[in-house]
């Protein structure tokens, strides 16, 4: 795979930024866990606590790409109907060097949206009816690279990874809770320590959340610098994140402010704002980058008639 072209000193700068902080929230969150289970349980308990860990890593089901799918209304979409989106998606696996492409799933939402889910050796890409139709080829090239991307650095299974911790820490320290709630007449007594105790056993679960979720946005600055790897066109994924963000807006806001554009708090948000990640994208531009990908506008999908529901809230998720 080339990245010729691509200002290669600045993307790696800004990588090794990434991954330390995403090594950094992800240590962060273990040692949240250990600290709680220390609190409640002694040395030993953090031992417990690890086995369970790795008991429910090695034990939780995995769900194939195409069950996950099912859960949006998602189907297959044939190379048939977009033979354009099919060769795009072979060419970007290629440089990638994913084991075999991922299979190519259509939603029928009219939101602007696409996500992986997967692994490396079996993944698949969901792209909605909105997206397909919303966006033009070079600003869809960008968004599959991004997506691309993601299964390639398996941050599918690192979210897997944070979400156990996050899960077993907020278990832990929801049990923590309910002991010293049994011991009431020790915090009616005044005692120091199991009201210390209870407040941090309190504060623990909402830091890990907001690691999480600092670890999630860390996750897509990471996949915005490999999709560059892979087309060699920052602007075009820059360009696309800036329709993203003036067509669909931020969920925060469409649930809480329907009709009014206002900031949501950055430490709540799975995704960076948009107006860094494109700084950093076109810090990569170079002055004579020959993009990867289709140029021109995308080829509607051939037998499916355009989305247009109103918004309705459905499971799992909200959809347009």
């Amino acid at each position: 795979m080339t990245t010729a072209g691509v200002n290669d000193a600045v993307r790696r700068r800004q990588q090794r930024r990434n991954r330390a902080q995403g090594l950094l929230l992800l240590s962060g969150m273990v040692l949240t866990l250990a600290l709680c289970a220390w609190l409640i349980f002694g040395g030993d308990g953090v031992w417990w606590v690890v086995l369970l860990g790795i008991g429910t890593l090695a034990l939780r089901p995995r769900m194939r790409p195409d069950w996950v799918l099912r859960m949006y209304r998602a189907r297959p979409l044939p190379a048939s109907a977009a033979p354009d989106l099919h060769r795009l998606v072979v060419m970007l696996a290629r440089r990638a060097g994913l084991p075999r492409p991922p299979a190519l799933y259509y939603v029928p939402s009219s939101m602007l949206n696409a996500f992986a889910v997967g692994r490396r050796s079996e993944s698949a890409i969901g792209v909605t009816d909105g997206l397909l139709r919303g966006l033009t080829g070079r600003q869809l090239t960008g968004v599959l690279a991004h997506e691309m991307s993601h299964i390639r650095s398996d941050d599918l299974w690192i979210m897997t990874l944070a979400d156990t911790v996050g899960r077993l820490t907020h278990g832990v320290a929801y049990a923590g809770l309910a002991l010293v709630l049994l011991g009431l007449p020790m915090l009616a007594s005044g005692a120091a320590v199991p009201l210390l105790i209870s407040a941090v056993l309190i504060a623990i679960p909402t830091v890990v959340t907001l690691l999480q979720l600092a670890l999630s946005r860390a996750r897509e600055y990471d996949a915005d610098l490999e999709a560059v790897t892979l087309t060699n066109d920052p602007s075009g994924l820059a360009s696309a994140l800036r329709t993203l963000e003036a067509r669909e807006g931020r969920i925060w806001e469409r649930i809480l402010v329907p009709h009014r554009r206002t900031p949501d708090p950055l430490l709540l948000r799975t995704h960076p704002p948009t107006d860094e990640r494109v700084r950093r994208l076109l810090a990569l531009s170079p002055p004579d980058a020959e993009p990867v990908g289709f140029r021109g506008e995308p080829t509607p999908v051939a037998f499916l008639v355009p989305v247009t529901d109103r918004p309705r809230l459905r499971v799992p998720g909200i959809w347009r």
